[in-house]
C-alpha cells in the first residue's frame, strides 16, 4: 500500500517515518534554494511554513496565459542548504525538506530536534515531478530573485516516490553509506599496500 502524506503534516506523523521508508507527499509544496532561505530568515516567510514540505528546486516554468505552467521540477543539490537549514527548520518547522544528495550534521540534528525529515527525490526526473504539480498557487519574490530563486507554492497530488534519508531520530542513510564506502576503501588500499 502507498504511503500518502498530506500537508499541514503533524509532527507525531513525521516521527512515524524511519530512514528507508517510501511515500509520496499531497497537498502544498513550496520551492526554496539558497536565496530564498537566506531571503526568508532575514526576512519572515510570505507565507506559514510549519506542517508543510519544502522542495530544493529551481523549477522550468512557464507563462500560459494568466497561469504558470510547471515543466520540470528536478531536485537540486541540498548540500547548498545546510548553512540555513537547520535555522530554517527550527524558525519555520517545515515537516520534509525534499532535495538529493542530502544534508549535514547540523540538519541532522535539527530534524530530532523539530520533528522533521529529509527525503530523496531522484535527481534527473523533473518531469516525472513536474506531472505531480497539479498547479501553481502563488510566487512570491519572483522580481527580486528570478524563476529559479523565486518561492514557489505548487499544489501536487501524489509527488515522488520519495525516500526518507534522514529522519526525525537521527539517522542517515548518507553517513551509513559513508562509512561503508570508506571501509571499503580502507580494505582496497590495504590490499593495494599488500602487492
Amino acid at each position: 500500500m502507498e504511503r500518502v502524506l498530506t500537508t499541514p503534516i503533524g509532527e507525531s506523523e513525521v516521527r512515524k517515518l524511519r530512514a528507508g521508508d517510501v511515500f509520496y507527499l499531497s497537498g502544498l509544496l513550496i520551492t526554496a534554494r539558497d536565496a530564498a532561505h537566506k531571503k526568508m530568515l532575514e526576512r519572515g516567510s510570505p507565507i506559514p511554513l510549519e506542517g508543510l514540505a519544502i522542495f530544493h528546486c529551481g523549477p522550468v516554468v512557464q507563462k500560459k496565459g494568466a497561469e504558470w505552467e510547471v515543466v520540470a521540477a528536478g531536485p537540486t543539490t541540498s548540500a547548498r542548504m545546510e548553512l540555513f537549514e537547520a535555522e530554517f527548520l527550527r524558525r519555520f518547522k517545515p515537516r520534509v525538506i525534499v532535495g538529493k544528495g542530502g544534508m549535514g550534521e547540523k540538519t541532522l540534528a535539527a530534524l530530532s530536534e523539530v520533528g522533521a525529515v529529509y527525503a530523496h527525490f531522484t535527481g534527473g526526473a523533473g518531469v516525472l515531478a513536474a506531472q505531480a504539480i497539479k498547479r501553481v498557487r502563488e510566487v512570491h519574490w519572483l522580481e527580486e530573485l528570478g524563476i529559479p530563486e523565486a518561492i514557489w507554492v505548487f499544489e501536487v497530488e501524489k509527488f515522488g516516490p520519495l525516500v526518507v534519508a534522514m529522519d526525525s531520530h537521527g539517522r542517515s542513510l548518507y553517513k551509513e553509506l559513508s562509512a561503508v564506502v570508506e571501509k571499503n576503501m580502507e580494505a582496497i588500499r590495504a590490499r593495494i599496500r599488500g602487492k
